[in-house]
């Protein structure tokens, strides 16, 4: 059989570290596969790999501007299918060509386009929202006319499902891997009566800054601590967005103008965020929208304590291995990090369970299953 992937509109971020790190791990063969055909832009293609079943697939279209971009999916792309003698199509992005002539499957990786309230927080006539309405209706017709579906968490399958009205039955449930340079055993716990403000209590935040990921509200929470005498550091990493991003900088010039607890320094070079992990002495995530934490689950295989939003997903991957707040009320953030930095023998604990858990999600894993459920849908 022969697979054909679209990526024509895989360009940055998670969807190309996403597609990358699936055929690294990918033994197609295996799942009965003889070649894998990626359709996408040139800059995507190079970071791929180069495997003897792999065509790295472009066309001048897939170069152009989204408009013509999303052009040529819906009306291109299936002659190219066709003309390739493809058997089955693989749309990680969640959005399939409005005729398929073959046996599709897609992904759902975006949470955003089916939780409106989420989506509100941009602002009521925001781009972003409007995008957002756009893609639930672009993605809610795919998923309609899918042959399969992958969802990469339980809570991602039901929320979707409830807010289409339901998606056909032929679905499975995928997570994503977490490479092995974040994997890093549980450390000692340092008590916090041996930090001080030259040596402080150091916690990590990893994420765009963006409205339902809540930095304004952690670094409110982190203010708190350490007005009430709690020597804590609080570091974000992240690119701003838009508006917020200007907010969340005002904030930090408010609350902290000398930089002496909460530091932020912007986009890190993904390669390098294993080294923050590493130095950090607990983690924070308080996204309120996610379809799969992967960032959580960074932070889990690093053996770091972790305060979690109690929203979405995330009581689904951390599980019983973390503490939980209200992501919107920073004094809920506040008790959460206080408590994990009263409590070393706590921290510990929850630290190798944290750990123990990330154990389950292999990018060899998710390559074998992945290829694997493809095959099935081809053959029914």
């Amino acid at each position: 059989m022969n697979l054909d992937i679209d990526a024509c509109n895989i360009r940055q971020g998670g969807g190309v570290t996403h597609l990358s790190q699936l055929l690294h791990a990918a033994d197609p063969i295996a799942a009965g596969f003889n070649r894998v055909t990626v359709w996408t832009c040139k800059a995507t293609a190079a970071s791929l790999p180069d495997r003897p079943w792999l065509v790295k697939r472009s066309a001048p279209w897939m170069e152009a501007a989204l408009p013509l971009r999303m052009a040529g999916q819906q009306f291109r792309l299936p002659k190219e299918l066709d003309a390739a003698a493809c058997d089955v199509l693989f749309s990680p992005g969640g959005t399939l060509p409005a005729w398929c002539p073959v046996p599709a499957v897609t992904m759902s990786q975006n949470m955003l386009p089916f939780e409106p309230l989420e989506a509100a927080l941009f602002g009521r006539f925001s781009p972003m929202r409007l995008k957002m309405r756009l893609l639930r209706s672009t993605q809610g017709r795919s998923f309609r006319r899918a042959d399969g579906i992958i969802f990469l968490t339980q809570y991602a399958a039901t929320a979707v499902s409830k807010a289409l009205g339901g998606v056909p039955s032929n679905l499975a449930l995928i997570p994503h891997g977490v490479e092995p340079r974040f994997i890093q055993a549980p450390r000692p716990q340092r008590r916090l009566a041996d930090c001080s403000a030259q040596n402080p209590f150091r916690v990590l935040y990893v994420s765009i800054l963006m409205p339902y990921k809540h930095q304004v509200q952690v670094a409110h929470a982190a203010n708190q601590l350490r007005s009430a005498g709690v020597p804590i550091e609080m570091r974000f990493i992240g690119p701003p967005w838009g508006r917020y991003g200007q907010q969340f900088r005002a904030l930090l010039d408010e609350l902290d103008p000398k930089r002496e607890f909460l530091l932020w320094s912007g986009a890190e070079p993904f390669d390098a965020l294993h080294n923050f992990y590493q130095n950090a002495d607990a983690f924070v995530f308080a996204s309120s929208c996610e379809n799969l934490p992967n960032i959580l689950i960074e932070a889990m295989a690093a053996g770091l304590p972790i305060a979690s939003s109690d929203r979405g997903p995330m009581p689904e991957v951390l599980g019983d291995a973390g503490v939980y707040f209200d992501p919107e009320m920073p004094a809920s953030i506040a008790e959460a990090l206080r408590k994990l930095a009263l409590d070393a023998p706590l921290r510990a604990n929850l630290a190798e369970m944290a750990w123990r858990k990330a154990q389950a999600y292999s990018w060899e894993r998710c390559a074998r299953d992945t290829f694997e459920f493809i095959a099935q849908v081809a053959r029914q």
